[in-house]
């Protein structure tokens, strides 16, 4: 009986994740660098806010686990597969980490829930035994890796077409890469990626009008520790694959979920995702809205005291800003309001800036920020669109201009590329470098805080701790005078 043969896409994507001889380049070595690092503030500062603490929280806190993954920014210890959870979720939660936006789109460095928890956990039981922990290079070369299947993917497989969410490519990508660090095989990895498939993955209804809400933020913590469990499933429990779970007529993805269209790869795996990752480090919204957030606050000394004046804002987007972020009618919470391009908009005329705190039932109960959403007009620029798809551009324009009753007008104000971008990232390293300061010297003791915020600006360092090291600094344990490690 012949071998049934694994489809070609789950093949590649198992050989570039077991390539032993794959050499990331130079900018993207350096770009998940500072994406670990931002990922570690946006934990931070999660930890502040009581819901994500209790949804990551232990079920039972008295459980001890020997070797197990240290939750940053936390004094959590848990088995890999809630410390995956737990990880993702404080990185996602304020939807302020890095972004990729394709024909799909989503937060490549979730997978750093992964990541960290089934490397700092097998590295513990290495040291246990006498052997080596993997070092942070090792670390930063899986995450390119990682950050080039997720993003890839997104290329050209449009899954919220279908209304399947975003998270599921966060899945394929973790288990590629946890299913490795383990110390699974090729075929370990293809077996391990056709189970991620079967699973059916979520749905986007959480996204959306009108029951958009809080699952949003924790769903690819949700991916990662699925990926994690699916990657012991395969290495530990033996358990067989799937190979034409794609391909089969009728019951495979192709037909069973994507309505007749394959799954495609549109280019060859390297580094191109790290280098072009759009860092979030300005505003805390959905990053389709990042650039007309600039936009508002270029305005808001212009509109502020004219406010009642205000007859008409016209604001023209990409068309995926129009078709996800546009929003009318009631905001029932912080996860509504952060993915409405016109409450975000009307914030920033309003106050001419954005944070967290800007979502909060208090701050929404404003008036002024209806006043100004029923006076708004979103509409596609389809210039906006072609450089939004554009390899070369990969731009997210959008422009704002306000209208008022006297008939005057001002200027129409039209930014291309957030801060962030490729293109912009010169601009954008002192916004980097004061989030990722603040939020860690928030969170930890200043020696910890000094220690991590030096590892950052130092990068040919970091890349020789162990993985072990950094998260025994990064995390929080509830043990009086922990800071004597550091003299």
């Amino acid at each position: 009986m012949a071998t049934l043969k694994y489809d070609q896409e789950l093949v590649a994507i198992a050989q570039y994740a077991s390539s032993k001889t794959f050499i990331p380049t130079a900018e993207a070595l350096t770009m998940v660098h500072h994406c670990l690092f931002d990922s570690l503030a946006c934990a931070v500062l999660a930890t502040k806010v009581s819901e994500c603490m209790a949804t990551i929280s232990p079920i039972n806190s008295e459980v001890s686990v020997p070797n197990g993954s240290r939750v940053f920014a936390t004094p959590f210890i848990m088995d890999p597969v809630q410390s995956a959870f737990a990880i993702g979720t404080l990185i996602r939660w304020l939807d302020f980490n890095d972004t990729w936006l394709a024909a799909e789109w989503g937060h490549p460095s979730d997978n750093f829930g992964a990541i960290l928890a089934v490397s700092d956990y097998t590295s513990r039981i290495a040291l246990s035994t006498g052997k080596a922990p993997y070092s942070m290079a090792d670390i930063l070369l899986r995450a390119v890796k990682a950050y080039e299947i997720q993003g890839v993917l997104a290329l050209s497989n449009s899954f919220n077409a279908v209304g399947i969410d975003h998270v599921i490519l966060v899945k394929l990508a973790s288990v590629a890469i946890t299913t490795e660090l383990f110390g699974g095989s090729k075929q370990d990895i293809q077996e391990a990626l056709s189970h991620v498939w079967l699973d059916g993955n979520s749905l986007r209804t959480y996204r959306h009008y009108p029951n958009t809400g809080p699952r949003k933020s924790w769903a690819a913590g949700d991916a990662t520790s699925r990926a994690v469990r699916l990657a012991l499933l395969i290495f530990h429990g033996k358990q067989q694959g799937y190979p034409s779970v794609l391909t089969t007529p009728k019951w495979g993805v192709k037909d069973a979920i994507l309505k007749g269209n394959p799954i495609t790869i549109s280019r060859e795996f390297g580094s191109y995702v790290a280098e072009n990752i759009l860092l979030k480090i300005a505003f805390p919204a959905e990053f389709h809205s990042q650039t007309a957030i600039e936009c508002a606050i270029k305005l808001y000394p212009l509109v502020r005291s004219k406010i009642d004046q205000i007859e008409r804002i016209e604001i023209y987007t990409q068309e995926p800003g129009k078709r996800i972020i546009s929003k009318t009618g009631e905001l029932r919470n912080p996860a509504d309001r952060d993915h409405c391009l016109q409450y975000i908009v009307a914030i920033a005329l309003l106050k001419g800036s954005l944070s967290e705190l800007d979502y909060t039932d208090e701050v929404a109960a404003d008036p002024r920020i209806d006043f100004l959403r029923n006076r708004m007009m979103v509409d596609e620029d389809k210039q906006f669109t072609e450089g939004y798809y554009d390899p070369a551009r990969r731009s997210i324009g959008n422009s704002v201009q306000v209208f008022f009753t006297d008939g005057t007008s001002t200027e129409k104000v039209t930014v291309e590329y957030p801060i962030g971008h490729r293109r912009r990232r010169a601009e954008g390293y002192p916004y980097l470098r004061q989030k990722i300061s603040v939020a860690l010297q928030s969170g930890y003791s200043p020696l910890r805080a000094e220690k991590l915020i030096s590892w950052w600006e130092n990068p040919e360092e970091f890349q020789r701790v162990s993985v072990t090291e950094f998260l025994r600094v990064a995390h929080k344990p509830l043990i009086a005078h922990s800071d004597c490690y550091f003299k």
